[in-house]
């Protein structure tokens, strides 16, 4: 049995992976508290935050050596996601990195051209249209209202879309710098690749960002249990916790099965999409579909168990909620990703 073999069953991390996870784990807890992710909520982004994170190397790491990257997996890029997405640090690197890496695959970024280094290091955000059905028109781009480009398909082409002045910024219940944007108004339009060749590393791109956003919701929901235990730990009724109630304990115990399902799910569909990615294609989706459905689940018992005090707007509850509803919907309806998820494994 050779090593892809063991490794399909086999979730544990190598020692660079953990320090990896620890080094970003210390990162959002010193540099994105709770007040810096409300304070961020009128744009989705910070601007500060984000310029943190890129020099830590973050989004680097995330690109092939020939381009100026550090030529990092996908599994090693998942850890990265579940830390931000345990901080729900409103910065777009998901997003920029599954955009980066697209274009980094269709050629578009080398290592002499002028703004490659600006997008690897994170100088320039690029957004990525991460809508499944979304193949002409107008459309919402998670990242849209702070992007300097923004990849989407328009047709059988892959398109970098610039605008001179930004899309607006629209409301969204997931706290997303979220924008219309429209490619037939867009000041700069470069094709950058057509065909069925250009749409398959297209779908790997939005199968990354499927594989990422399950990562941080493991995150998120992780952190939710943990604010929802330490509530129910010190609030009492007839003498004992509530935390010893079956309403409360058996809840908040289906939610560490989800994590642990959801880090289990997410890890095995990078470690696929990364290795061998013609097994199992349907992976990624099926992770995005898992913790998309279970986030918003877990996310609202743990809003339950403090109460009135869990649906306040101070509440750091809410603000998990908010975040585990609205995330997965960048990708448009959900239902789209469980279609898929039906259609791959029957053709399997």
């Amino acid at each position: 049995m050779d090593r892809y073999e063991l490794r399909r069953q086999d979730y544990s991390l190598s020692e660079d992976q953990t320090e990896l996870q620890a080094a970003y784990a210390k990162f959002v807890k010193s540099r994105c508290p709770l007040e810096v992710v409300r304070a961020a909520e009128p744009t989705g982004f910070d601007k500060n935050l984000w310029e943190q994170l890129c020099g830590t190397g973050a989004t680097t790491m995330a690109l092939p050596e020939a381009v100026g990257g550090d030529g990092a997996t996908l599994v090693d890029l998942a850890l990265v996601a579940e830390e931000l997405g345990r901080a729900i640090a409103p910065v777009p690197w998901i997003d920029h990195v599954c955009a980066a890496r697209l274009l980094a695959r269709l050629g578009a970024l080398r290592a002499d051209a002028d703004g490659t280094a600006d997008v690897v290091e994170g100088r320039q955000v690029v957004a990525l249209d991460a809508r499944i059905d979304a193949v002409a028109g107008i459309r919402l781009i998670p990242s849209g209202a702070i992007a300097d480009r923004i990849i989407v398909r328009d047709g059988d082409d892959i398109v970098a879309l610039t605008f001179a002045t930004r899309p607006a910024k629209v409301e969204n219940i997931g706290r997303l710098p979220m924008a219309w944007v429209d490619p037939a108004a867009a000041d700069g339009r470069i094709v950058l690749a057509s065909g069925a060749d250009a749409l398959a590393h297209y779908e790997r791109a939005l199968d990354e960002w499927r594989v990422l956003t399950a990562a941080a919701l493991v995150g998120l929901v992780e952190e939710t249990m943990r604010i929802a235990v330490e509530f129910a730990k010190t609030r009492y009724t007839m003498g004992v916790p509530i935390s010893t109630l079956q309403g409360i304990s058996h809840p908040l115990a289906n939610i560490a099965i989800v994590v642990q399902g959801g880090r289990n799910l997410s890890r095995r569909a990078a470690w696929f999409l990364e290795y061998e990615p013609d097994v199992q294609p349907g992976l990624a989706a099926a992770a995005f579909v898992y913790m998309t459905e279970e986030a918003a689940k877990a996310a609202t018992m743990a809003v339950h168990v403090q109460g009135g005090l869990g649906v306040t707007t101070e509440s750091a509850a809410s603000a998990y909620l908010v975040r585990a509803r609205g995330w997965p919907l960048a990708a448009g309806d959900p239902g789209a990703s469980a279609v898929r998820v039906a259609e791959l494994f029957a053709r399997a």
